[in-house]
Formats: C-alpha cells, sequence, structure tokens
C-alpha cells in the first residue's frame, strides 16, 4: 500500500461525446451511452456509482481522448436512462447484462473498467462475471456492499455527521426508526409521488452532504435535486435491500476469477460512505493489485488527491498496457 505523494495529476480538458444514443434493453428500461475521445483508441469503460447517481460531463476527463476511446452509459433508472428511478427489472445480473449488449453493439473485444463507489461493485461483479472481456481495472472508493456496510451508512455515519443523520431520520416516524431502510422504502415506492420524491431527495441529500472530507454545498444541492435524488434515493434502498442480488461476500470470495488483471484500488484515508476497510479487504483479497491510499480525502472523485491518483492510473495503463 502506498500514500499519495507525487505531484498531482490534474483531469484532461472537457469534451463532447462524438457518438451518442439510446439502447431499449426490455420493454421498461432505455439506457442512455456516449463515446468520447479516440474512435480507434483503447476501449475503456465507465461505470458511475450510486446506484442511481448518474454520469457528469466531467467523468469523461479522467482519460487521455486521444489514447481512449471512452464508452460511458447510464445505468438503469439513472441519468438519462428512463425510467427514472425504476427498479423493476433492475438488478445486478441485468447491468451485467446491459454492459454486454453495450459492448456487442460497439464491436468491442475487451476493455480497461473504471468505476467508484457503487461502480467498484458492478466493476467487480461485472469483471468475475467476463474476466475474458477485460484487460484491468481502475477502482475507487471500495463498496462491496456487505450488511455491515449498509448498516454503516444507515446507521453508522451518525457517529460523524450527527446533523446530517438527524435529517435524514426526521422524515421516518419514530416507531419506524428501528429499521431505517423499511421505513425509507416504505415512503420511497408509496403511491403518493410528491411523497416519494421528498424522501427521495432528503435521502440524496443526505448522501450528498456526506461524500466529501470538506463538505460541498453546491454537491449537496446537485444530490438533494429530482434528477439524482430520485435516482439515488429509490435506486439505493431498493440494491440495499437485496443485498446488491449478491452472495455473501462474493466480491471477495470471487477475486481469484480477476487476479491475473492488473489494478488500481484508489482510496479516501476518511471517507465517510465507503469506509477504508472494504478497500483494505480486497487488497487483502487481491495483494497483486496496487494500492493507494488518499491521506487527506474523503469519498469524491474529484476531491484533489483522488482525482489525481485516478488519472495517474489511467495514464499508467495508457504508458505500460499493464501495470
Amino acid at each position: 500500500m502506498s500514500e499519495q505523494s507525487s505531484p498531482p495529476t490534474a483531469l484532461y480538458p472537457a469534451i463532447e461525446p462524438y457518438r451518442s444514443g439510446t439502447l431499449p434493453v426490455d420493454d421498461i428500461h432505455t439506457l442512455y451511452w456516449e463515446e468520447c475521445g479516440n474512435p480507434q483508441g483503447v476501449p475503456v469503460l465507465f461505470l458511475h456509482g450510486g446506484p442511481g447517481a448518474g454520469l457528469s460531463p466531467k467523468h469523461r476527463q479522467f482519460f487521455d481522448p486521444a489514447h481512449y476511446r471512452i464508452v460511458l452509459f447510464d445505468q438503469r433508472g439513472a441519468g438519462q436512462s428512463t425510467p427514472l428511478g425504476e427498479v423493476r427489472n433492475n438488478t445486478l445480473p441485468l447491468l451485467i447484462e446491459d454492459i454486454e449488449r453495450i459492448r456487442a453493439m460497439l464491436g468491442i473485444a475487451q476493455w480497461l473498467v473504471f468505476g467508484g463507489s457503487w461502480g467498484s461493485t458492478l466493476s467487480l461483479a461485472y469483471g468475475q462475471a467476463h474476466p475474458e472481456r477485460c484487460t484491468g481495472f481502475v477502482l475507487r472508493g471500495i463498496f462491496l456492499c456487505t450488511p455491515a456496510e449498509i448498516d454503516w451508512f444507515l446507521n453508522g455515519i451518525r457517529w460523524f455527521f450527527p446533523e446530517e443523520h438527524a435529517r435524514f431520520v426526521a422524515p421516518v416516524p419514530e416507531a419506524e426508526r428501528g429499521d431505517l431502510l423499511a421505513g425509507y422504502r416504505r415512503q420511497l415506492f408509496s403511491d403518493d409521488p410528491a411523497h416519494n420524491l421528498h424522501a427521495a431527495r432528503t435521502w440524496g441529500r443526505y448522501e450528498g452532504s456526506t461524500i466529501h472530507l470538506i463538505p460541498d454545498p453546491q454537491v449537496e444541492e446537485q444530490f438533494a435535486s429530482a434528477a439524482v435524488g430520485l435516482g439515488v434515493g429509490r435506486l439505493e434502498a431498493h440494491y440495499f435491500h437485496h443485498g446488491a442480488f449478491l452472495s455473501e461476500d462474493q466480491l471477495v470470495r470471487n477475486v481469484d476469477r480477476i487476479r491475473h488483471l492488473p489494478a488500481v484500488i484508489v482510496q479516501g484515508r476518511y471517507d465517510m460512505l465507503c469506509p477504508p476497510l472494504s478497500a483494505w479487504r480486497l487488497h487483502q483479497a487481491w495483494p497483486e493489485a496496487t494500492f493507494t491510499m488518499i491521506p487527506d480525502a474523503g469519498h469524491g472523485a474529484f476531491e484533489p488527491g483522488i482525482t489525481s491518483a485516478l488519472v495517474a492510473a489511467t495514464n499508467r495503463f495508457r504508458d505500460e498496457g499493464t501495470l
């Protein structure tokens, strides 16, 4: 394990997609996808967090656009994919199938897989299901979706963010606070759209307020918006309730399926959403992976130390092919 101490590496300049579109995957869901960078470049897949958080234009900027063919998409129920916040036909195996559909549609044989937070969960699950399609991994803010991690999000964060947690709990009737996830699910999936929107925005604000080492009010407001809150609130509650459709400690137990592939793990020391123990456990199972702990960062991908480590990782894959 190393702690980041090299000179900072900045994001690449903002770019626009050279191609984008939509892909219907069943009679409910239609996915938004885009390609950026070099059409003849080395393919890289970006997987966003949440579940339900969706894409940001800044996500394109982790990669050298002259070298990489950058593929990004909004997962089911997220971002520009429709319908927003939809949990029907929304499972981890189906998300993995979606990735394969997009890969086949674009004619890509293999790609580097890049994901943070829930994106790390999906990256690991996809890689373990289809190791032959992956050339390596860049993973940030590791989330294994274990019961302990889910309980930390719902209850443990209050030890560090008591005011934010109090606001999170407030909409749930006192009699239901012994099981916050069940209480929230009753509200998030109620028949009253105004009621479930309020619950979703409260959930989103809670997450947005705890992402960074130094709180960022702009990010908090973004997560509290209807566009992000509906996706994050409803999908996270859905996936938490189902344990992300994973068996017990599946992502650690199955690391041997991808251990032969190069990987970089980047973790913020003071990550309150996805505490470092999960990244440490993953690295213990995958000692060949490069593990960088950022000493002055929380969870956010755009905190300076984390951004620098992620861009440095994609540059190393560019320069060395493997690590």
